[in-house]
């Protein structure tokens, strides 16, 4: 476990260790894990440009002061946005590649319990998770590329909690609610592998915050959302759930450090030099470093049982089945794979 004084000391050292400028975009930032990551990378980056994606204009306009507050010399753009619909995702990558020629951090927290059909016709939950997410990574990859420095995306769901995967129904229609998550945290953890392939030199990272306070449930309806919303309320006073400083520093930390190199030329897009005992991450192939990590919030990558089931899911090619299917999504909605 990586001690909360290590991922404050590094995160101490961001705006000595990396460039000033660093261009961000955090996808779902309006509350919960994004909005508090968001708040510690402007609190600590020199003269960082935010792109910070979410539904709430009111939430939007209060953050956007707040980390002015947190560090004047940043600039934080708010987009509003349903970001559920891929062609509103292309939308939105469109309006940042007209004003960034590089984009150095990538950071996506949306998700949702509800289970409803969008307006294009994807499941609402697995197109926040994993469609929306996917496309935003695609359509925004050049600019990675062309970053000096830091180039890594993060995506917050489940990691470690990778689980069997219905190859007949990628967008668990059908997938019974106990092994939703698995179904869908394998899928987001092989994504990052499939875009490592077009990107090696740009470090991905699947995390699972723990329980942060959030609003997951936002907009849901029906008895099954008035059951879950009891359930939290009971189980809530027995969980620990870590403080919104703690987790946004946490994540700051996975964003910045150089305990998750890229699988190629990491050394030039590591983040923040490791001092002490902290070493470098071990990826989701079992190799020290190898630019896709599956970790928990204490910066720890998934044990061998989720190493041997991801070795199992490329033996059978799932990898390539699973980004078959959200290409065949893609150019159903939009008529393209990218934007």
């Amino acid at each position: 476990m990586v001690s909360l004084t290590d991922v404050q000391y590094s995160n101490s050292r961001i705006a000595s260790a990396l460039s000033p400028g660093l261009v961000a975009v955090f996808v779902g930032a309006t509350s919960g894990v994004g909005e508090t990551s968001l708040k510690q990378f402007a609190k600590h980056a020199r003269q960082p440009r935010v792109y910070f994606v979410g539904r709430s204009q009111e939430a939007g306009e209060r953050i956007a002061a707040e980390c002015k507050a947190l560090n004047s010399e940043g600039m934080y753009t708010f987009i509003k946005a349903d970001t559920s619909l891929i062609c509103t995702v292309d939308d939105v990558c469109r309006d940042i590649k007209s004003k960034e020629k590089a984009v150095n951090l990538m950071f996506l927290s949306t998700g949702s319990l509800i289970s409803k059909e969008t307006s294009e016709g994807l499941q609402f939950s697995s197109a926040l998770i994993t469609y929306s997410r996917n496309r935003f990574i695609i359509n925004l990859l050049p600019l990675l590329g062309q970053a000096t420095g830091l180039r890594r995306v993060i995506t917050a769901f489940a990691a470690g909690k990778e689980g069997p995967i219905n190859v007949n129904d990628f967008q668990a229609w059908k997938v019974p609610a106990l092994s939703v998550r698995g179904h869908a945290s394998s899928l987001v953890t092989l994504s990052l592998e499939a875009l490592a392939k077009k990107a090696p030199d740009v470090t991905f990272i699947h995390d699972f915050p723990g329980p942060v306070k959030s609003n997951f449930l936002r907009g849901g309806q029906g008895a099954a959302i008035f059951v879950l919303n009891g359930v939290f309320k009971v189980l809530s006073p027995m969980m620990t759930f870590y403080s919104n400083q703690e987790c946004g520093e946490r994540h700051l930390f996975l964003a910045t450090s150089a305990r998750y190199p890229a699988g190629s030329n990491g050394d030039v897009t590591s983040g923040v030099p490791l001092l002490g005992e902290v070493a470098v991450a071990r990826g989701t192939d079992g190799k020290v470093g190898s630019g896709v990590y599956s970790v928990d919030l204490a910066g720890e990558s998934s044990g061998p049982k989720v190493e041997k089931l991801l070795a199992s899911f490329r033996e059978e090619r799932v990898v390539e089945k699973f980004w078959k299917h959200t290409e065949e999504e893609y150019r159903r909605i939009s008529g393209r794979e990218a934007a």
